[in-house]
């Protein structure tokens, strides 16, 4: 049987067509520019690479140690943020010397606050400020699982191309996020009643109180700036004397001062209270380890405080369970 010439001809340029057009494909795949974000806290940042995956380039200002409530934007921070594609902030008052800054910003660039959108009730009134709230609503998982949401919108506002991907990458944090919570309620549960009393350097930990059940005592307020003095201290040392407190714990962003005078007037009064351990609050661990992701930076927390109050949890805690376990 003979072919035509024309047919193979026509059926090679047809071939050699289709070809091309899948290199242009890819081509324009590979080509698609890489969004390049700059989040405030290492939290927002772990969050957005989560759900951005592949198509973003993510730059936390603040790394492990940071403190968010006094921390100002220094020369390079305005130069990142200025050149970025999309800045995502926390809001409700965290990074409250910035909040002028961002208004400016977002006149000209594309910049959210991934917490402002949360729904009010859910969230914790502030002490010292009237209409404002407690923003540490990262401390349980329930509710920063609303936040990847946010985060999820912002990256689909600038990149709408991408916003089944960034549905699905959100879909899939939110179900480890999931898992995460139920670690935490079962071994939090496990610490026993009268010793669910968390006593930490600031008060950054009343979500996670009301979340699992503890009390939480912090020796500064909910902004680091507030100042504890004699006083202070003075109540503290009495609480845990009459209460018979075995356990207060330091965190890796804010100074340990406070903390040791406590330790110190306790001792004074023949009451031995240790540091049951050192709490991610405002900041998460070194970037490339497990604490220095946000489930790592929970887990950490949670296994920690549980152990300390007197929790068996001879299972371990979730690191290696989760796929973003590192």
């Amino acid at each position: 049987m003979s072919i035509d010439p024309r047919t193979l001809n026509l059926t090679r340029r047809a071939t050699l067509l289709g070809g091309l057009s899948l290199l242009a494909t890819a081509s324009a795949l590979r080509a698609a520019p890489v969004l390049n974000v700059v989040a405030t806290t290492g939290m927002i940042a772990d969050g957005a690479r989560r759900v951005g995956g592949d198509a973003v380039e993510v730059r936390a200002l603040m790394g492990p140690g940071v403190d968010p409530h006094g921390y100002r934007q220094t020369r390079s921070d305005i130069v990142a943020m200025t050149r970025a594609d999309l800045t995502l902030w926390h809001g409700l008052f965290l990074e409250a010397q910035m909040e002028r800054f961002f208004e400016e910003l977002g006149g000209k660039r594309s910049v959210v606050a991934v917490a402002e959108a949360l729904d009010k009730g859910r969230l914790l009134e502030h002490p010292d400020y009237a209409g404002r709230y407690d923003p540490h609503v990262w401390m349980t998982p329930e509710i920063w699982s609303d936040v990847v949401t946010e985060i999820a919108v912002a990256l689909t506002d600038v990149r709408p191309d991408m916003a089944e991907t960034f549905a699905a990458n959100a879909q899939d944090y939110r179900r480890e996020l999931a898992t995460l919570s139920g670690y935490a309620r079962d071994a939090l549960a496990r610490v026993p009643e009268e010793a669910r009393v968390l006593v930490t350097a600031h008060d950054a930990f009343s979500y996670f109180g009301r979340e699992y059940g503890f009390e939480v005592i912090g020796i500064q307020g909910i902004s680091t700036n507030s100042e504890a003095g004699l006083n202070r201290i003075s109540e503290l040392v009495d609480l845990l004397v009459e209460r018979r407190i075995g356990a207060v714990f330091v965190e890796t962003s804010v100074s340990d001062r406070n903390m040791r005078a406590l330790i110190e007037g306790a001792a004074a009064r023949g009451h031995e209270v240790v540091i049951g351990g050192s709490l991610y609050s405002d900041a998460m661990g070194q970037e490339g380890t497990y604490e220095g992701t946000y489930i790592g930076m929970i887990d950490h927390n949670v296994t920690t405080i549980a152990r300390a109050l007197g929790a068996d949890l001879s299972a371990g805690g979730m690191a290696g369970k989760l796929s973003g376990a590192s």
